[in-house]
């Protein structure tokens, strides 16, 4: 080695460890897909948590949102997460028993909750935590539940009694516990992805849905359906989750400021739920293209009833214990019907 070669490697060292400033890193990208509309209560709780992650992490967390089944139908959506294609999606609870997490399924029980302060005792408590942990060997990390609403009945013909169901053909997720419910009411359940629902109901192939009122009003199906009774007689909601494996490698910094992110958009989400579904079913009145049913007192007693032992049906797929250990944190007593 010549002496100028030397001098040209001393060279190299020094000016690599000289302390230039160093090159603006990209920023990590996090997909959030999900398939509601934009202004749902969803749709809003997803842009909140991109704005806020950018502002909390100051610019190294972009959050791209897809909503509207836009990159992954609903069917799509946890294959697309367990395979790393996104890192954030928010499915209905209904869907993780495909997964094989059948305890899940205790949120599709109908009459289960009859108010959002006896639900958040659940979501929002230890019996919440205890159901994200068994989403961990799936490679999934629970981040959040957020609410959507309860659902109420639709479809072309009045709904005030339970034996008007009789026959319909009714849209459900993917769930044996809704489909329980469906059957009981002597209805027949048909699983469909939820991007296609509208058509379903304008071609007839279904009569009718279970749906909170953002949902009905934002996908337009007040158009395609002349009768809405406010049975509000099951709960939908969302979990947000993560790929684990990604969520773990995060440096802690930025993870924690994630945290901080998905806990406001929950608080946000959580509040504005109720709020959307009140604004939006006052639109479906003004609009005049559906005619809305408000139960009477014995009419709501009438479908309990007949869905309330759905619950003991489906006791022995989802665990007799968890069922009760909800019964006791929101005081329900099946015996009181």
């Amino acid at each position: 080695m010549t002496f100028r070669d030397l001098l040209f490697r001393l060279l190299a060292c020094l000016l690599s460890a000289a302390p230039f400033p160093a090159q603006a890193e990209s920023p990590i990208v996090i997909k959030f897909s999900h398939v509601v509309a934009e202004d749902t209560p969803k749709g809003l709780g997803a842009a909140f948590f991109a704005k806020r992650a950018a502002e909390l992490t100051k610019g190294q967390v972009k959050v791209e949102v897809y909503p509207n089944s836009t990159l992954y139908k609903d069917k799509e959506e946890l294959e697309a997460l367990q395979l790393g294609a996104v890192q954030v999606v928010a499915p209905s609870l209904a869907k993780f028993g495909l997964l094989g997490v059948r305890e899940f399924e205790i949120y599709d029980l109908p009459y289960i909750f009859d108010s959002y302060e006896e639900l958040h005792k659940v979501t929002l408590g230890p019996i919440g935590k205890s159901l994200f942990r068994r989403l961990e060997p799936k490679g999934i990390r629970g981040l959040a539940y957020w609410d959507n609403g309860f659902k109420s009945f639709s479809a072309n013909t009045p709904i005030h009694m339970p034996d008007e169901l009789k026959g319909k053909k009714m849209r459900i997720q993917p769930s044996k516990v809704l489909e329980a419910q469906m059957l009981a009411l002597n209805a027949i359940p048909r699983v469909m992805a939820f991007s296609e629902v509208y058509q379903a109901l304008k071609m007839g192939i279904v009569d009718g849905t279970e749906n909170p009122i953002s949902n009905l009003y934002t996908q337009k199906m007040f158009e395609v359906q002349s009768h809405l009774t406010l049975t509000e007689h099951g709960y939908l909601g969302y979990a947000v989750i993560v790929d684990k494996k990604f969520w773990e490698a995060l440096p802690t910094d930025i993870r924690g400021q994630l945290e901080m992110a998905m806990k406001e958009a929950t608080d946000y989400t959580n509040r504005i739920a109720k709020e959307k579904n009140d604004s939006d079913l006052e639109a479906l009145r003004r609009s005049g293209k559906i005619e809305i049913h408000v139960p009477t007192p014995e009419q709501r007693r009438a479908f309990k009833k007949v869905l309330v032992p759905v619950h003991k049906e489906m006791a022995s797929r989802i665990g007799d214990d968890l069922l009760q250990s909800v019964y006791r944190e929101t005081g329900f007593d099946p015996a009181k019907l």
